[in-house]
């Protein structure tokens, strides 16, 4: 008793500094009593917080509430109602020896002396539900406020449900206009006044940097989260621009879930229903957003907290999450998108049911599969986009079947000579190589230009001396040679035409990723044409014409007639129709290749966004093509009316 009543005078003294000898409070302030404040706590008392999401409480948290509170006497906070909470806590719950309410009316009550000392002996204070507006207007800046952070100090557990849970944060969401603001609303203009964040309210160091967010999955709460911290962000940056801080995060609970969080931070999930579960939204948002205009955001990491999962706060860090999801924000639209995803080309020409056997088709396919599952195995374990790009391009430059690498169609003197690039959709830095003759793996030697020279494109004698010095794996020419390549020139040199075999007219391969950090690349390699001559270079290696990637718009490689790739920017175009036009990304891909078949070129090219989601554009009769995303198999497409899954 003597620690409470040393509590209380501080309180008390707090309250007579900044606000002066306190004037008549009862026509704003309610109060209710049930059990006997007099009662000794029965258990010891120990810290912690219980983030409750609102609507029905859960009875398993709330005894932790009270066990957390030595069983002895509770305080209920509210601005609203009267002692719903209170008769849950005492009569349905039980095992407290007093509860008592005090329901606010107006901000001058925050200094009433009876308040504070009731909070300073109180063994655990709850905040309940109701307008998070009223608690910001009534109680910030006030001993009320001092109250419940010297209460977490002391070692003692702080609740809330619903506004109760929303204004625990550093930053939060005030609701000041007096609405509540929907998901699209708060994404069309993030930095606008409807998105209220308030902060400097209670200084709770479990929660720092934290926005919490309540009814969240039944309310449909994310995209509004995203909209809170893009707020907070900038407020904090406007403040004092916190170099170096670590991201601001957001932690939504559900209706049906409570997270109890013990005082070294570590937290777990009660929930009425199996999938109730916390939010926890990574905050590291590279995007500036603009007053006005709707938020952009290239990808935000989820992670579910719930049954068997164990968040520890304040790193963040969550053992046996439940999901992890992602979403891209584009114009204020979300959309969720995998956490990796592949795909892959092997060429496009006149391919229809008729041009391959049945051990063909079921070749060319294992071949996709192969390469699917080398890129997909590199994004899986957290790889690059760069990096599975160039493991999927790899394994199709070791297969005869496709123009790249081994199986690499002949120019007109008898030569492979080897064309590949790639690019980094996060810092646009690329590299690319053309007539290339002892290479394993141009894709490889492209890359080594891009990051090991300060070139872009480097071709011929060049290119093979500058592989040669970096020390990649050199063959001699006659790998490349494979008897139906060999077969094809002749038939050329005998009916003087580019190509014979129709269904393996342009057998370029190439790949886009987009990998767990929300990067994308893309990579193409081939062999050219057959009968090539005068060291012609194609589109392949040329940066915006066959291959190309940018984060935030797309990741492009094509395959077909390359004077006409080159001649339309194809790869770049793409982008440029999402970006500047604001296309749709799959019409932007299918709108380019009709561009590229206006002015007479024919083929292929695949394409990835920000989403995850790939587009397949062909206007030829086929392309051999494959995708895979994080969780899935792999899908194979060969015949131009083949369609993917959805």
């Amino acid at each position: 008793m003597a620690r409470r009543t040393a509590f209380a005078s501080v309180i008390l003294a707090a309250a007579a500094t900044l606000l002066g000898a306190a004037p008549s409070f009862a026509r704003d302030l309610r109060h209710f009593m049930v059990g006997d404040p007099s009662a000794p706590t029965p258990s010891p008392v120990s810290g912690g917080l219980l983030l409750m999401g609102g609507g029905d409480r859960n009875y398993d948290a709330l005894r932790w509430f009270v066990a957390k509170a030595g069983h002895g006497h509770l305080v209920v906070l509210r601005a609203s109602q009267s002692t719903d909470v209170a008769d849950e806590f005492y009569y349905t719950v039980g095992g407290v020896a007093s509860v008592e309410t005090w329901v606010f009316g107006a901000r001058a009550p925050s200094s009433d002396p009876k308040v504070l000392a009731s909070l300073a002996r109180a063994d655990g204070i709850f905040i309940a539900g109701g307008d998070q507006a009223r608690y910001v207007r009534f109680w910030k800046g006030t001993p009320v406020a001092a109250a419940l952070d010297a209460h977490v100090a002391a070692g003692k557990p702080l609740g809330g449900t619903s506004a109760g849970l929303a204004i625990l944060g550093e930053y939060l969401y005030g609701a000041m206009d007096g609405g509540s603001i929907k998901s699209p609303d708060a994404m069309a203009d993030p930095l606008g006044p409807a998105v209220t964040i308030e902060t400097g309210f209670l200084h709770l160091s479990l929660l720092k940097g934290t926005v919490t967010d309540t009814h969240f999955r039944e309310r449909d709460r994310l995209g509004r989260l995203f909209a809170f911290l893009a707020k907070a962000s900038a407020l904090r940056a406007a403040a004092d621009g916190t170099p170096g801080k670590a991201p601001l995060a957001g932690l939504g609970v559900d209706e049906s879930a409570a997270l109890a969080v013990e005082p070294d931070g570590t937290a777990r999930i009660y929930s009425t229903e199996p999938e109730g579960a916390a939010w926890l939204v990574r905050g590291a948002f590279d995007e500036a957003q603009s007053p006005g205009k709707p938020l952009t955001l290239r990808r935000v990491e989820v992670t579910g907290v719930g049954h068997g999962s164990v968040l520890h706060l304040p790193a963040r860090q969550v053992e046996q999450p439940t999901f992890r999801r992602a979403w891209t924000v584009r114009d204020g639209r979300m959309a969720e998108v995998p956490r990796w995803s592949l795909a892959i080309h092997g060429g496009a020409g006149v391919i229809d049911r008729t041009s391959l056997s049945a051990e063909e088709d079921s070749a060319y396919r294992a071949s996709l599969a192969a390469a699917l599952r080398a890129g997909g195995d590199v994004l899986e374990r957290g790889g690059s986009a760069l990096d599975a790009v160039e493991a999927a391009v790899r394994v199709m430059e070791d297969d005869p079947r496709f123009n790249a690498g081994r199986g690499a169609v002949f120019t007109a003197d008898g030569r492979n000579e080897l064309d590949a690039a790639i690019m980094d959709g996060a810092t646009q830095k690329a590299g690319a190589v053309a007539g290339v003759t002892r290479t394993r793996h141009p894709v490889s030697l492209a890359r080594a230009v891009m990051e090991r020279s300060p070139h872009v494109m480097l071709a011929g004698e060049g290119a093979d001396r500058f592989s040669v010095e970096k020390g990649l794996e050199q063959v001699d020419p006659a790998w490349f040679r494979t008897e139906a390549r060999w077969q094809q020139l002749l038939r050329w040199r005998a009916q003087h035409e580019a190509a014979v075999d129709p269904a393996h007219a342009y057998g370029t391969v190439g790949a886009v990723a987009l990998d767990v950090a929300g990067h994308l690349a893309a990579a193409t390699s081939t062999g050219g044409t057959t009968g090539k001559r005068w060291g012609r270079i194609g589109d392949s290696p040329i940066i915006g014409a066959g291959t190309y990637a940018r984060d935030g718009a797309c990741a492009v490689s094509a395959t077909g007639t390359g004077e006409f790739f080159i001649r339309d920017s194809a790869a770049r175009q793409v982008c440029d129709r999402v970006m500047y036009k604001g296309q749709d990304f799959a019409a932007a891909a299918h709108d380019t290749i009709m561009s590229v078949g206006a002015i007479g070129g024919d083929g292929g090219l695949i394409a990835m966004g920000p989403a995850g989601e790939p587009a397949f554009a062909i206007n030829d009769l086929g392309m051999y093509r494959g995708r895979l995303a994080a969780g899935g198999s792999p899908h194979i497409a060969i015949y131009a009316d083949e369609k993917f899954p959805d």
